[in-house]
């Protein structure tokens, strides 16, 4: 396969195989963040920013910008990418790894121009990108190819800099034992309050996106049934979860859903919303909920907004006692996780000895063709994937 099918790759990765078994000669590590404002003047800018193209007016995104400003127009998830930024950068080296790690966003400061440049300009052209989302959709991980391929063009470096990507995580073992780790102090503590596990609900909470979208998720010959990859890939997490807690689930039930929905209501996202759902529960003979941020690395405005404000109120209105529990954030487990996919590419590991907890991985290091496609959009060159 011709280089030119992977844009931007190393030579590693150039050959376009599903899984790179050469090892990389990596000289620095990008943090690919999402970024969040950083004061009540950043708030309309960013919001701006995230949905360009879409010509939303400036009142409707105000209506979300509310969400910001109750915390002084501070999002935290710039602050929690510092910090991870710092923790993954003190496990590298504790590793005897010398590679420094870069952080840059996509919708605000800095940017992933910024830390491009900088890389660059401090002589390191080979980097591997670590995007802080785990599963595949479009949002999730081809935007993030197409906005760092869309970089290298802005900040003149192609051909200069060439970039490959970390697998999508959403069943790294550093990844997922975090979010059992607080589900089971969470059934520990309602067992021992009284509470039968069969009055118990589990909900698996993730980002709500436009069906069509899910449909996309993942390579088009994947068979991973409906919602695609971004469906299947949750559902398999969840479940290993689930089975790992063993008796202490016993007989809890859980489910997945969906929150954070921002698209126009005739369009079709994925259902069911988990405030609906919060409020059938009492009905089904539930008496407390747990929500696990499945689909979250860290406790962003999405979690502290949607999660720990609208859900644990539905909760409140229902009736439910309800506890949320943590994020992987940079608990020390996840952190060791992404030092892990690092390592993996700088020797080139065989598949069958990363670490992944489900069927559905480890998942590939260069994205199939046609991998998470935008619905009823133009094609964007991508980074660390075949084309299209």
């Amino acid at each position: 396969m011709s280089s030119q099918l992977v844009p931007h790759a190393t030579p590693a990765a150039s050959t376009g195989l599903p899984h790179v078994l050469v090892p990389g000669r990596y000289d620095a590590v990008l943090l690919a963040g999402f970024g969040g404002p950083e004061g009540q003047d950043d708030v309309l800018p960013f919001l701006r920013r995230v949905t360009r193209g879409r010509n939303i007016p400036d009142e409707r995104l105000e209506e979300v910008a509310q969400h910001y400003r109750r915390f002084d127009g501070v999002s935290p998830i710039n602050a929690q990418n510092r910090a991870l930024r710092a923790a993954l950068q003190d496990e590298l080296h504790s590793r005897g790894l010398s590679l420094p790690v870069y952080w840059g966003n996509r919708n605000w400061k800095p940017f992933l121009t910024d830390a491009l440049t900088q890389a660059a300009d401090d002589g390191h052209t080979n980097l591997l990108a670590f995007a802080t989302s785990a599963y595949s959709s479009y949002s999730g991980c081809r935007q993030y190819r197409e906005d760092l391929a869309e970089a290298l063009e802005q900040a003149d470096l192609a051909g200069r800099v060439q970039v490959d990507k970390i697998r999508q995580f959403f069943d790294l073992p550093g990844f997922v034992t975090t979010f059992a780790e607080g589900l089971r102090e969470t059934l520990q503590e309602l067992r021992t309050s009284g509470v039968p596990a069969s009055a118990v609900r589990v909900l698996f909470s993730t980002h709500s996106i436009p069906l069509q979208h899910a449909e996309n998720s993942g390579p088009p010959d994947a068979g991973s049934g409906p919602g695609g990859a971004y469906v299947a890939q949750h559902r398999a997490v969840a479940a290993r979860i689930m089975d790992d807690l063993g008796e202490l689930t016993q007989p809890v039930t859980w489910e997945l859903v969906y929150q954070s929905r921002s698209g126009p209501p005739p369009q079709p996202w994925l259902e069911p919303d988990i405030c609906d759902r919060i409020a059938e529960l009492p009905g089904e003979g539930a008496e407390a909920l747990v929500i696990v941020p499945l689909g979250f690395v860290s406790d962003h405005m999405e979690v502290l907004w949607d999660l720990d404000n609208e859900a644990l109120a539905a909760a409140g209105a229902a009736g439910l006692r309800a506890v949320r529990v943590p994020t992987p954030g940079t608990h020390p487990a996840f952190v060791a996780g992404i030092a892990d996919l690092i390592e993996e590419r700088l020797h080139g590991e065989d598949p069958g000895r990363r670490g992944s907890l489900t069927p559905l991985g480890p998942w590939y290091d260069v994205c199939r063709p046609g991998c998470c496609l935008k619905a009823s959009a133009p094609v964007r060159p991508a980074v660390a994937g075949l084309a299209p």
